[in-house]
């Protein structure tokens, strides 16, 4: 259905430049690394897949092909497309036909009633004795894995002398996301007070870094440290990373220079290599922190609160599965684990 009135979007033809024009009038307030999505949903899948067609003559058909088509597509790592991108792409064409509606562009919305490959949610397996025989065997690995508290000491045991140590401790005790990590500053730490607000992250949109709020309101908290880690940042402290002054980031290089969050990932694979533990993302000691809890009994609402879940019930959904015996009893000692290795 086409407007018979003049307006701002009369230049307006075919799906291609409505969806570019919906990406110039995006308000101010969203989320940069979320306009970067939107942004790469358009230039890899919906431009290419649905672009030419007239926007008042697009229809669900036209949406559905297309996603029929990219379920048999795949990615620059050769594999396919997985459902939960599905998912993302089609909220994208949704979101962006909405505005249509909204501008008396289109009449309805053709993006609704689609039929996709529903979203399996992958949770995080321990990375156990079998599994890791199997590993060694044949090079296979789990989807997302965790460490053993054992595991996670033979980590920081081989590399105690790194410059990033406290990075990893950190990451593996309180779960904090890459983007925080990267973004945490010490005025944002209280080592007296024993506790870290993380009020900051460092995220990478297309291809630069920029410092910004945390990913959601819940993200914006304050975490309880223990006197272990306390010790760990009070020892990167002394150690020349302080010298930038009280504003500086706590995670740099030595002349002050913040961290790229995609090289902190590089190192971190590279250091799990070297250890010669079973292979993890840095991403999984988010999970790892999570998984441990839960296993030594500390309530789902506290570790929704710490790792600033938006939804109990992914927490819980994600989180809500007890470890094995032997897994459990491992936990019990993860403290004294981690003391070991410094």
């Amino acid at each position: 259905m086409q407007r018979d009135t003049t307006g701002p979007f009369d230049h307006v033809a075919t799906v291609r430049d409505w969806l570019q024009e919906w990406l110039r009038s995006l308000p101010g307030q969203i989320r940069p690394t979320t306009i970067e999505s939107y942004r790469s949903h358009v230039q890899q899948y919906l431009s290419p897949g649905i672009g030419r067609i007239r926007l008042h003559d697009l229809t669900t058909g036209h949406i559905q092909r297309m996603f029929d088509a990219l379920t048999v597509k795949v990615n620059r790592y050769d594999e396919p497309l997985t459902p939960a991108t599905l998912q993302r792409v089609r909220a994208t064409i949704r979101r962006a036909l909405n505005v249509a509606v909204r501008e008396q562009l289109i009449g309805s919305n053709p993006a609704l009633g689609l039929r996709l490959p529903s979203v399996r949610r992958v949770r995080p397996v321990v990375w156990s004795r079998t599994r890791v025989a199997a590993w060694q065997q044949t090079g296979w690995r789990p989807k997302v894995a965790v460490w053993t508290p054992a595991q996670l000491g033979v980590f920081l045991r081989q590399h105690a002398d790194d410059s990033l140590y406290g990075l990893w401790w950190l990451a593996a005790v309180t779960g904090l996301r890459r983007g925080e990590l990267a973004g945490l500053r010490w005025t944002d730490v209280d080592l007296e007070g024993g506790e870290l607000a993380v009020s900051n992250q460092r995220v990478c949109i297309g291809g630069q870094v920029a410092d910004g709020d945390p990913k959601t309101d819940a993200a914006c908290r304050t975490i309880a440290l223990d006197e272990l880690t306390v010790a760990v940042l009070r020892v990167h402290a002394t150690g020349g990373w302080s010298s930038t002054g009280a504003g500086g980031y706590v995670y740099c290089w030595p002349d002050g220079r913040p961290l790229r969050p995609d090289w902190v990932t590089h190192r971190f694979a590279e250091l799990v290599a070297v250890a010669g533990v079973p292979p993890i993302r840095l991403h999984d000691l988010r999970h790892g922190s999570a998984t441990m809890a839960r296993a030594a009994g500390v309530d789902l609402q506290v570790i929704q609160r710490r790792l600033g879940h938006t939804s109990y019930a992914f927490t819980a959904d994600t989180y809500g599965a007890i470890l094995s015996e032997q897994e459990r009893a491992g936990a019990d000692a993860t403290v004294a684990v981690m003391q070991a290795a410094m």
